[in-house]
């Protein structure tokens, strides 16, 4: 019988859906392990193959668990909001909940032809309202929240409220805005509702409040630093600017040295948890204040060197720092404005990344140096973050590489005051040396020197040592259609005389929990508003608390139902809470995560935040969400040399673009129209359009084209009557780069599963190499993996017939299994899959080559291969007779005693030379295999009489005559 793998596939894949074969169960005896998968975004462009790469991993694990006596929670799900359904809306009209049910049905199609063990009952939808109810429920427990830093945890506001009515704020050790004023008892009790909100306001942990921002005006939404590249958005390529807005925020910052220290326990690649050490940025120094010249002004620095404070010869200010448009000169507005302008289009991550681009300019203005009265230079350079510290540095550019680099490219003072560089060459930024140049510190060791200055900052009222953070507070706010609705609504003010106050947005309130979810309300439009406002807006008219409040128009960014979908999964239809108590204490974390590594500092600092907040607040035991965590590497296409042609017309570019992969339109970098291979016919080697999608390209931005596609080999000529512009080709090479729509070389996982199936895609993916590895996509290499699986199949069917014996096996048998039992277990326990591959490969031709047909052997078999190949396994072991599912069968364990060598070959040498080889037991002493070697007729006939000088024998290695 042919192996027939679109039959088998499709039989047990239905097999499992029925009979709900990987449902977990929430009340098991059984040890528990969680595996689980970043659920993904539901693209319109569906699944490649490289998607399913720490799909599949993680699905090895999981069947492999349950063969070892595990109860196991493997589920999927996902992050079904997001931008691309919102933009793909405003293109055509259709509500992205649509788009979104259509991708998720395409995904899941996918997704079951691949064979995982998922349990679907517990899939959830970010975007889904029994789903989200629970998202805003979150967030209201976040914003009637404060940090309390003298019990190190989040606290319910209530307690805060209680502490100011009895003593105001004086004695209260809080997380809170810097600007935050002092009050009395008293005082609070007078405040009227607007200053108890806006006094309450500076100490929640989910807070409104003015936060510079990445705005992009075309989308009309802010985006998070991971979503612009390049200074533009990373969909659609538009310009992006920082900007101060009136946001909602997370005061994350809160968590930074628990961040830091629940580092030190997780199970995690070293590189992403330095990731993460960078971004939260853990310093000690101290603040430190100069004065503005003919100024009232002074700008605070935040140092981590107060050392060097007779070397500081310039003060920087990050662009958008609030005194630079009050100190700048008349003389250098111009220029401060235009490279403040500038600096709006590019990200704090590129600022912070391109260490080598020096940039800057003199605001015209001057400090005074807080020790030595010296007149000192204010520049402005985007190298200083607005995000950190202050927004300013003390410049020390004899001691800082890149104060260094900015002073070389300005011919700025370079002062020495720590002995052991040469300037002339570089800064000298090691903490060792004595201090020169430098009153009252010389002489001093840089130790020594630290304590000194920063005692003496303090004495003089200057500054004062401190504790500082990279990490910024989360802007939680987004101006878009296509996300959770943030569950707060605005009543107007009142004194405390009863009547209203005029004007202002009112008072944010939470919504009463019984009134969750907030459900997204219908629009007309899912663009902003003609005067700004968010598209939520455009509801406003009657979309209202009690029919007279405004809710509020800014949705949730898209982190904010991935940070703890962990946990709904664990209790995925309760409609009462977000997860049962006693279901998240026998869950607790995540055994294993699989997913990449661009989420170290997004989602996978937010889910750490949001698991450390719902633990301070009782609902969970756990202070980390993921125990071990491994990112997959990417798969990656090979882009095949394409043709494009461009040409203007009307300041709009177009391009066509025609390779192996694809053949589409593009214009002006934002608007695609893939036409291939839905929209073209082939004739005779030719792209020939239908009628019906020549009329969809002749019309484009209301303009109509005559377009015509001539195809020569390497070029497309594109003929339009309007315009006779000419035409230019533009040849690309071939390269190995990210699996892309937009590069034209994505492979689908159906074609692979069509037609070599999908336990061939599986074994594939992890052969390719280690699952943290990039590697490029090759099809030409699967045909052995599709080979591999067929010669499994013969060891069962002999002449289409099953020819399965219950003799006992040979010891070469049993060696071939159990050896293959042990490489296995290590390679799955290591999550080494691709050695795992190579080692099966090697049973099955060993036991083709022994002519292996007993039961004894190949049933163990088939459980060692079923987690990588689950659909030729259940076929093959319901074939032998077997009415349960391989799914549970007990994992083979190795006898070491089947893997003893009961011979050892010899090569016989003489003077160093190898004659011939010598079989003899493994158990033989050196002198009993010098007795069966002297014996030996062959040995006589080259000693020919001779009588050896030495006789050297290592057991299981060699035996050397020397004669």
């Amino acid at each position: 019988m042919d192996y027939n793998f679109n039959e088998i596939e499709q039989r047990w894949q239905k097999f499992w859906a029925e009979n709900k074969t990987f449902k977990a169960d929430n009340t098991s005896d059984k040890p528990k392990y969680y595996v689980l998968d970043m659920f993904p975004y539901p693209s319109g462009a569906g699944l490649h193959v490289g998607h399913p790469l720490g799909y599949i991993a993680s699905d090895i694990m999981a069947r492999y668990k349950r063969h070892k006596g595990f109860n196991v929670l493997h589920p999927m799900g996902y992050d079904s909001f997001g931008l691309p359904a919102e933009q793909y809306a405003i293109q055509t009209g259709q509500h992205p909940a649509i788009t979104t049910k259509q991708n998720i049905a395409r995904y899941r199609e996918q997704l079951d032809k691949i064979g995982f063990s998922f349990d679907w009952d517990r899939e959830v939808q970010t975007s889904d309202p029994n789903y989200y109810k629970w998202t805003q429920w979150i967030f209201i427990q976040i914003f009637n929240s404060w940090y309390n830093k003298t019990s190190n945890k989040a606290e319910h506001i209530d307690t805060l409220i209680e502490e100011f009515h009895k003593n105001g704020n004086s004695n209260v050790n809080a997380v809170c805005d810097e600007e935050t004023i002092s009050f009395t008892a008293e005082q609070w009790k007078h405040f009227d509702e607007q200053e108890k909100s806006d006094a309450l306001m500076h100490y929640r942990i989910a807070y409104l409040g003015e936060a510079y921002v990445n705005w992009c005006p075309a989308l009309g939404t802010v985006l998070a630093n991971d979503e612009v590249k390049d200074g533009v958005s990373e969909r659609g390529g538009h310009p992006v600017e920082r900007k101060l807005m009136k946001q909602w925020s997370m005061r994350i910052s809160a968590y930074a040295q628990r961040l830091l220290d629940g580092l030190d326990t997780l199970d995690w690649t070293e590189s992403l948890k330095e990731s993460q050490r960078y971004w939260i940025g853990r310093s000690e120094g101290t603040s430190l204040k100069f004065k503005v010249q003919s100024s009232k002004s002074e700008i605070e620095v935040f140092t981590t060197r107060p050392d060097t404070i007779f070397g500081v010869s310039f003060v920087t200010l990050a662009p958008e720092h609030e005194l630079v448009e009050i100190i700048t000169t008349p003389e250098q507005k111009a220029a401060v404005d235009e490279y403040v302008t500038k600096s709006k289009s590019r990200s704090e991550r590129e600022r912070q990344a391109e260490v080598t681009k020096v940039s800057g300019v003199f605001t015209g203005a001057y400090v005074e140096h807080p020790f030595t009265g010296k007149q000192i230079p204010i520049w402005i350079g985007d190298y200083v973050l607005a995000g950190y510290g202050t927004g300013a540095v003390m410049a020390v550019p004899g001691h800082d590489s890149r104060d260094y680099a900015f002073a070389k490219h300005f011919n700025l003072p370079i002062i020495e005051v720590v002995a052991g560089g040469d300037l002339s060459k570089e800064s000298y930024d090691a903490k060792e040396g004595k201090l020169i140049n430098s009153e009252f510190l010389n002489g001093l060791e840089v130790y020594d020197a630290l304590k000194a200055a920063i005692a003496e900052i303090e004495k003089r009222g200057l500054g004062k040592g401190k504790t500082n953070y990279r990490l910024r507070d989360a802007v939680f706010g987004r101006q878009r259609y296509w996300g959770e609705p943030i569950p707060i609504y605005y009543k107007p003010a009142r004194r405390i005389d009863g009547s209203e106050v005029e004007g202002g947005n009112g008072i944010p309130y939470a919504l009463p929990e019984n009134e969750l979810p907030l459900v997204l309300p219908e629009v007309d439009k899912f663009l902003p508003t003609e005067d700004g406002e968010p598209p939520l807006a455009r509801a406003a008219s009657s979309w209202k608390k009690d029919g007279v409040y405004d809710y509020e128009h800014t949705t949730m960014p898209g982190w904010a139902g991935s940070s703890w979908y962990y946990l709904r999964y664990m209790d995925a239809n309760n409609p009462n809470s977000f997860a049962d108590k006693e279901l998240m204490k026998y869950w607790e974390s995540v055994d294993l995560y699989i997913g990449g590594s661009e989420h170290a500092t997004g989602h996978l600092l937010y889910v750490r935040f949001w698991t450390k907040f719902l633990k301070d607040m009782g609902y969970l035991t756990i202070e980390e969400p993921m125990k071990k965590l491994i990112n997959q590497g990417m798969i990656q296409g090979v882009s095949t040399p394409v043709s494009i042609v461009s040409y203007l017309y009307e300041d709009k570019l177009f391009k066509v673009v025609n390779s192996d992969n694809g053949f589409g339109i593009n214009i002006n970098g934002t608007y695609e129209l893939n036409i291939l291979p839905d929209f073209v016919d082939f004739e005779d080697g030719k792209h020939i359009l239908t009628k019906e999608n020549f009329e969809m390209l002749k019309k484009i931005d209301n303009r109509f084209f005559d377009i015509q596609f001539i195809s020569n080999d390497d070029l497309i000529r594109l003929s339009v009557k309007e315009c006779n512009d000419e035409i230019t080709k533009l040849p690309l090479k071939s390269c190995v780069e990210k699996m892309s729509k937009s590069k034209y070389n994505v492979v689908t996982p159906d074609s692979i599963c069509e037609k070599f199936g999908a336990d061939t895609l599986r074994l594939y993916e992890m052969f390719l190499g280690p699952l943290e590895q990039s590697k490029p996509w090759n099809t030409n290499g699967i045909t052995g993996v599709s080979g591999f699986l067929k010669k499994l199949w013969r060891l069962f069917y002999q002449n289409n017939t099953l020819t399965i014996s219950d003799a006992e096996p040979s010891k070469a048998e049993l060696k071939s299994l159990h050896k293959t039992i042990k490489k296995i277990t290590e390679d799955i326990e290591r999550f080494s899959f691709n050695t795992s591959v190579s080692n099966f490969m090697i049973c099955v031709n060993e036991l083709t080559e022994q002519k292996c047909n007993k039961r004894a052997v190949l049933e163990p078999l088939l459980i060692l291969i079923s987690p990588y190949a689950p659909h030729i396994a259940e076929e093959l072991w319901s074939r032998l007779g077997h009415t349960e599912t391989i799914a549970f069968a007990k994992f083979p364990v190795c006898n070491e005693s089947y893997l003893v060598e009961d011979s050892f070959t010899y090569p016989v040498s003489f003077n160093g030379k190898t004659k011939f080889n010598l079989e003899l037991p493994a158990t033989l002493s050196p002198a009993d295999i010098e007795k069966e070697v002297m014996a030996m007729e062959e040995v006589k006939k080259h000693l020919n009489g001779a009588t050896p000088k030495k006789i050297i024998i290592v057991p299981k290695k060699i035996v050397n005559i020397v004669v």
